[in-house]
């Protein structure tokens, strides 16, 4: 288990660049303020607020969505 803790807050842009980086594909809009992303032959739908910051429980939703580890998305964030 990592010693490294999520971040309390976030741009979403670079949630969607681990998101992308995964495998993840922007799907469609929804209400303008939010992108939903799909993987490619997954049902599983991983939906992204476009607020100003990410705060830690929606980023944890968004890493329970999409089936990552917290260790997974901080090893990927690394890399962005």
């Amino acid at each position: 288990m990592s010693t490294y803790k999520l971040p309390k807050s976030i741009p979403p842009e670079k949630v969607i660049k681990v998101l992308l980086m995964v495998g993840f594909e922007p799907k469609k809009r929804k209400s303008g303020s939010h992108v939903v992303f799909k993987r490619e032959g997954s049902t599983v739908l991983v939906t992204v607020p476009l607020h100003n910051q990410l705060k830690i429980g929606t980023l944890r939703n968004i890493l329970k969505q999409a089936s990552l580890s917290r260790d997974e998305f901080l090893q990927l964030l690394r890399e962005v």
